[in-house]
C-alpha cells in the first residue's frame, strides 16, 4: 500500500468502466473513499470500492458542464467534506477525418476531454489549498507522440492536458498540491473495443488492438490495471516531489 492513502477522499471522473474503474479499485484498495462521477452505470465500480471496505458515492455528471460540475462538487462536500485526490480521467474519442470534421464535432471533444479538467479542478482545488494537501492527475495520450489519422479534435484535447498540467503545477505548488499526468497508450477497455459501444467512442476490434504492440517495446495489450500502479503512486505521499509531469504508460511506445 502506498504511504499518504488512508482515508483520504478522491473523485475520479470517468469511473464507472474501463481506466477510471480501475483506479478506483486501486485506490479502493490503497484505503481511499471514492466519488465515482460518470453519466454511465457507476453500479459494477460501487461494488468495487464496497468489497474494499471503503465509502462509494456515485454522482451522475455531465463535466463538460459547469453547473452539472457545481452540482456534483456540492454533492462531494456534503458527503466527504471535499476531496484529496482528484484523477480526471472521462473522456471520448470519436475517429473523424478533418476535412469532414465540424466545429461542433471539436468543441465536443475539447469541452469533454480538456474544458472538464479546468471545470473539476477549479471545483475541487480551493479545498485542497485550504487543507495544504492534494493530488491532481489527468489523462494525456500516446497518440501525442504517435502517427494517427482521424483524432486531430482528440490529439489537441491530450496536448491541452500536458499544457494545463505543466502551468496548473506551477500555481498550485506552494500550497503542497502536486499535478501530474499518465499518458496511455491503446488500452483495451470496453469502449475501445466496442462490447460496450457508447456515442463518442472509437471502437478497435481484436486485429487494431494486436496490430498497436508493433510499436511498443513491450509486446501485449495494454489494459486499464496496467494504469492503476501509477496513479496509486502519483497520489501519495511518495510521489510528492513530484509534479508537471506526464508519466508514459504505454509499454514503451513513445520516448519521453
Amino acid at each position: 500500500m502506498a504511504k499518504g492513502h488512508k482515508d483520504k477522499v478522491a473523485v475520479i471522473t470517468g469511473g464507472a468502466s474501463g481506466i477510471g474503474q480501475a483506479f478506483a479499485k486501486r485506490l479502493a484498495e490503497d484505503g481511499v473513499h471514492v466519488a465515482i462521477v460518470d453519466l454511465g452505470d457507476p453500479a459494477a465500480t460501487v461494488k468495487m470500492v464496497q468489497a474494499a471496505g471503503r465509502r462509494a458515492l456515485a454522482i451522475k455528471c455531465d463535466v463538460s458542464e459547469p453547473q452539472s460540475v457545481t452540482t456534483m462538487a456540492n454533492a462531494v462536500k456534503k458527503e466527504f467534506g471535499g476531496a484529496d485526490i482528484l484523477v480526471n480521467c472521462a473522456g471520448i474519442f470519436p475517429q473523424k477525418n478533418f476535412i469532414d470534421m465540424s466545429y461542433d464535432d471539436w468543441r465536443k471533444v475539447l469541452s469533454t476531454n480538456l474544458d472538464s479538467a479546468f471545470l473539476v479542478s477549479s471545483a475541487f482545488a480551493p479545498g485542497m489549498v485550504e487543507k495544504k494537501w492534494g493530488r491532481i492527475v489527468s489523462m494525456a495520450s500516446s497518440t501525442i507522440g504517435s502517427v494517427v489519422t482521424g483524432f486531430a479534435h482528440y490529439v489537441t484535447s491530450k496536448a491541452g492536458i500536458v499544457g494545463f498540467t505543466r502551468a496548473l503545477a506551477t500555481d498550485l505548488a506552494p500550497y503542497g498540491i502536486t499535478v501530474n499526468a499518465i499518458s496511455p497508450g491503446l488500452t483495451k477497455t470496453p469502449g475501445a473495443t466496442g462490447r460496450a459501444p457508447r456515442a463518442g467512442f472509437a471502437t478497435m476490434d481484436d486485429e487494431v488492438m494486436s496490430g498497436a504492440q508493433q510499436y511498443q517495446a513491450i509486446k501485449r495489450i495494454e489494459v486499464p490495471d496496467d494504469l492503476a500502479g501509477t496513479v496509486s503512486f502519483l497520489t501519495s505521499d511518495d510521489a510528492a516531489f513530484i509534479t508537471g509531469q506526464t508519466i508514459s504508460v504505454d509499454g514503451g511506445r513513445v520516448r519521453r
